[in-house]
């Protein structure tokens, strides 16, 4: 269920991540092919990218199918940036929040993203929920899982954390309150990437020194891309992929 992906490098317009290449995120949006979970991503998406001289980034989001916004070609094709993070979504349970729901989810320099589910929500994660700031809870974006998997990495990178070790620290929490949870999250700050994969899958494209890409799933038939083994943390820059193995879930 959903699907994502996360850019750093040379400037480039949007689209030429998400709707130029042959199976991008527009069109994984309604024909995945390595999702393990959901077939049709159609619940909401959202575009979060960096303009230059600006560590806040900017989002457009909507509650609906990409394919449906009749004006997102045009900001796709026109908008440039030397970092993304965007994503497709099929929500988990059917919900009023619409748009608020659809990652990326975003704080300060901060876009995150969720792919997955936590089985028992909301009362899973009940006492997680004891961890954060009162305030924390009540901003909460949306009443979903994702937002609230997002409030818990925040509340991880606010302590000091790294995005990995943010990343990390809340798989095996989560998982531990929830076990089956599918946790594949994406951070990005427009400098660094971090992701995890824990229940579905997730890929990466390097140009050595240029630029890294990290996706659900490969967006062409090059053959360079390369895929994440399952329960893995990555941490990313243009110039360096670093794979770390994550503990997994106990049986």
């Amino acid at each position: 269920m959903c699907r994502h992906i996360a850019y750093l490098g040379p400037e480039v317009p949007l689209g030429s991540l998400i709707t130029a290449p042959s199976h991008g995120l527009y069109r994984q949006s309604w024909q995945p092919r390595h999702q393990i979970h959901g077939t049709v991503n159609a619940d909401g998406f959202g575009v979060g990218w960096y303009a230059p001289g600006d560590p806040v980034p900017a989002r457009y989001r909507k509650g609906g199918p990409i394919w449906a916004d009749t004006g997102v070609l045009d900001l796709l094709r026109v908008v440039r940036t030397t970092a993304l993070l965007a994503a497709v979504r099929d929500a988990t349970f059917a919900g009023a929040d619409a748009e608020a729901a659809a990652a990326p989810f975003a704080d300060g320099p901060w876009l995150f993203s969720h792919n997955g589910a936590v089985p028992g929500w909301p009362g899973s994660l009940a006492d997680l929920a004891a961890e954060l700031p009162p305030h924390r809870l009540l901003s909460l974006q949306a009443r979903c899982d994702s937002a609230f998997l997002w409030a818990l990495v925040h509340h991880r990178l606010s302590a000091g954390l790294d995005p990995a070790e943010a990343l990390a620290d809340t798989v095996t929490a989560v998982s531990a309150a929830a076990p089956g949870a599918r946790l594949n999250l994406l951070l990005t700050d427009g400098a660094t990437i971090a992701a995890t994969t824990w229940g579905d899958s997730l890929f990466y494209l390097a140009e050595p020194g240029r630029s890294t890409t990290v996706a659900s799933e490969p967006y062409d038939a090059s053959p360079h891309w390369t895929e994440v083994p399952a329960y893995t943390l990555l941490a990313a820059t243009p110039t360096d992929v670093l794979l770390t193995p994550l503990k997994e879930p106990a049986a």
